[in-house]
């Protein structure tokens, strides 16, 4: 009778810290309203800026151990907005993003690594154009807090630098030194935990 009280007794413990590590992992969505991918580039002498307006994802976040968080990310790449429309046609055809071929720009996070109280050095796969690169997105943690309606949320703020010619996003020979091949990302994201 001891020893089966013992095994319930351990069994219950085992399947309490599994319970209780299953609920130290929180499920985040990207919200595409309050969350924008924004980026820049050089043009001749000056530079040009941009965003991606339609972006969704998933950040499971483990706030005992961050390190141990994963995100997964895919950006429409229909939604390219330069505040000009003739030159987001351009960017959307086969001369750039190719976007009737290639639909999706897409980031899953294979590591993060601690740099700072807040920030991290987040690697991932990149895949734009159809091509799949490794990049390390410089991320740093806004925070936790309540949200409408008492939704939890957390906010993030990400920059990376990018080369479009690693991509095949090279443009039209025509444009020659115009475009320049480095790209500034700036991404600011709010998610909203769902339980």
């Amino acid at each position: 009778m001891k020893i089966a009280f013992r095994f319930l007794a351990i069994a219950s413990l085992v399947l309490g810290s599994a319970a209780f590590s299953r609920a130290a992992v929180e499920n985040y969505t990207i919200d595409p309203v309050h969350s924008n991918v924004g980026f820049t580039i050089r043009h001749f002498v000056s530079k040009v800026s941009g965003s991606f307006t339609k972006v969704s994802g998933t950040i499971a976040v483990d706030r005992d151990n961050l390190e141990k968080s994963t995100v997964e990310a895919t950006i429409a790449v229909s939604s390219v907005n330069t505040s000009n429309e003739k030159r987001d046609t351009h960017l959307q055809s086969a001369d750039f993003f190719d976007a009737a071929k290639f639909e999706s720009i897409t980031f899953k996070s294979t590591s993060w690594k601690k740099t700072g109280e807040d920030s991290f050095d987040v690697t991932g796969n990149l895949t734009i154009h159809g091509v799949t690169q490794k990049v390390v997105l410089k991320t740093k943690l806004l925070g936790f807090g309540p949200g409408m309606n008492g939704v939890q949320l957390s906010g993030w703020e990400v920059s990376t630098t990018l080369n479009k010619a690693d991509f095949g996003v090279n443009g039209p020979s025509m444009l020659g030194k115009a475009l320049g091949d480095e790209v500034a990302v700036a991404i600011n994201v709010e998610a909203d935990c769902k339980k």
